[in-house]
């Protein structure tokens, strides 16, 4: 349940911190006074829309928190750990700059609105003061029989069928429409994957024969250029080793004296001479033992060739067809699998639907079945709000075509007095009748909800006296599973509550506050006879307000 509302700079409220409890709180305050801006804070936290007028006049920020118990949450508890979000608590925060961006966090962890949204309905349901008008839509009355019979995975997962199955029909007629361009391509598609398979390309090969085209090509000047090199190192008369010879021997015939000055030198000379030898033995070598191969160099170009025809088929770069040979035979695959098969396809469209038909009859079972128990509770709700010679049934009928909500169309049906044929709540003319009915309905609606903290919304609009009594009743009644928190102008409703709220709008150095606080008993009277007798609070007024609550606190006892 909520425990906390924490609100900064928002609207006109420049800072409240509240502690909820259980049961029900009635949020009273003269009209004005900003009894919505609660309820548009928790909505903030709960992922609605937020706008620059949210943040309150020359601020830079609102920035609201609402903290959430969720021991009795398993639904809750669960969607934090698939986030990988904190569990040991709920804290659900939204800040709203003046620019009109916004961020939100759970538990200090950034999220999505969405999230928040998400989070939100496993934690609070919100009926507001419009609930008569979506309770004239159909599809609003299919909700509430589904979420009464239990059925609202189910339909969920019928969704999930429902959507399956027109994916394959569609794949089904797309394929059946473009056969003839289907089998044209895969046809182009066998032809260019053989040829791809017959060149059969290896890892690094392209580069291989490069290297090896060039290697070759040139063997033939390698070769002169070596053997142009050994000659130079050779002993004959220019060559260096004879050259050398003749240096050491001149240097030879050299004082002893100056021989050791040139030590050095002679040295170097004298390895010299045999790097150089060695170097001539490993050139005379190469020359005698490298051979040109004209035959191999005519094959290794005719590969290159080959391969720099096909990528110019495909209009690709050599070293791109690895990649586009890959490419190819995963699009034959394809269209040769199960995807492109019609046969196969077909059968899968079957399966589909059957799969489909079989969970939308399970379900409309379970509806026609919790029509009548959803009907009855109505109807006891009603003779409750002194209604009771109306007669409220739900009527499903089968839809002319299947949709991801199933095969059924519900109706929420009603007859306002005996003898009349029963109409759509949506022709019903009373304003006062209407929100009866809707108010029956969603008290039904509520008992029957998994979340155990809900808003009322102005729901009481439209009733009074001895009936308004009953209404708070009811809201009690709810209060004592959970916890409810409801907005309302009728002392009568107020009463009933365990908790009342009170909200009043104060003026304090040219600026409009909000201030709200839980009231004691006494100020629960005072607040009671202002709701009673207006502005003047006379004796009897307020004798009539304790007698009221008093009335109301014993009954509950």
């Amino acid at each position: 349940m909520l425990i906390q509302l924490a609100i900064r700079d928002y609207a006109i409220v420049e800072r409240l911190d509240l502690d909820l409890h259980d049961g029900m709180t009635a949020i009273t305050g003269e009209t004005g006074a900003g009894k919505s801006i609660m309820l548009g804070a928790l909505g903030l936290c709960l992922g609605e829309r937020a706008d620059v007028g949210s943040v309150r006049h020359g601020c830079e920020r609102a920035d609201i928190s609402a903290r959430f118990d969720i021991a009795r949450l398993a639904d809750a508890r669960a969607w934090l750990a698939e986030r990988e979000l904190p569990q040991d608590e709920c804290l659900l925060r939204r800040v709203v700059t003046a620019s009109g961006r916004s961020k939100a966090w759970i538990n200090g962890q950034p999220v999505t609105v969405s999230d928040l949204r998400a989070l939100g309905e496993h934690l609070i349901e919100v009926h507001s003061q419009h609930a008569h008008q979506a309770l004239l839509r159909e599809e609003t009355h299919l909700r509430l029989l589904d979420t009464y019979a239990g059925q609202t995975e189910a339909v969920s997962t019928l969704g999930e069928h429902f959507h399956h199955w027109r994916a394959r029909r569609r794949r089904l007629r797309d394929l059946q429409e473009s056969g003839n361009e289907v089998q044209a391509r895969r046809q182009l598609l066998r032809y260019q994957v053989e040829e791809l398979d017959q060149l059969a390309l290896a890892e690094g090969e392209l580069e291989t024969l490069e290297d090896e085209q060039t290697q070759l090509a040139n063997l033939e000047e390698v070769l002169g250029d070596a053997q142009f090199a050994a000659d130079c190192c050779d002993q004959d008369e220019h060559g260096a080793l004879s050259l050398l010879h003749h240096a050491n021997a001149r240097l030879g015939n050299a004082p002893e004296k100056t021989q050791r000055q040139l030590a050095d030198a002679l040295s170097m000379l004298g390895e010299a001479q045999i790097q150089i030898e060695e170097a001539a033995r490993e050139l005379h070598h190469f020359v005698e033992t490298t051979e040109l191969d004209p035959q191999r160099l005519t094959e290794v170009d005719a590969r290159l060739g080959e391969v720099h025809r096909i990528a110019r088929k495909h209009h690709v770069m050599p070293e791109e067809l690895r990649d586009l040979h890959q490419r190819l035979s995963d699009e034959l695959a394809s269209l040769e699998g199960g995807e492109h098969d019609l046969e196969a396809l077909g059968e899968e469209v079957e399966q589909a639907r059957d799969a489909y038909r079989q969970q939308a009859r399970a379900i409309s079972e379970a509806r026609i079945e919790a029509a009548r128990n959803f009907g009855e509770a109505v109807q006891a709700q009603l003779a409750f709000l002194g209604l009771g010679k109306a007669t409220f049934e739900v009527a499903i009928s089968p839809r002319e075509t299947p949709q991801a909500e199933g095969l059924d169309q519900v109706r929420f049906m009603i007859s306002a007095n005996p003898g009349q044929p029963s109409r759509p709540l949506s022709k019903v003319a009373s304003g006062g009748e209407l929100s009866r009915i809707s108010l029956a309905i969603q008290v039904v609606a509520a008992q029957h909800s998994s979340v155990p903290s809900m808003v009322f919304d102005e729901v009481d609009v439209g009733v009074s006296g001895a009936i308004a009594e009953i209404v708070g009743q009811l809201l009690r009644r709810l209060g004592a599973q959970g916890q409810i928190l409801t907005v309302t102008h009728l002392p009568q409703v107020a009463a009933q509550a365990h908790h009342h709220l009170h909200i009043e709008k104060r003026s304090e150095h040219d600026t409009t506050l909000t201030h709200m606080a839980l009231l004691d008993d006494a100020g629960r009277v005072r607040e009671l006879a202002r709701m009673l007798g207006g502005v003047k609070l006379s004796d009897r007024t307020l004798a009539h307000a304790r007698e009221m609550l008093d009335a109301s606190q014993h009954a509950q006892h």
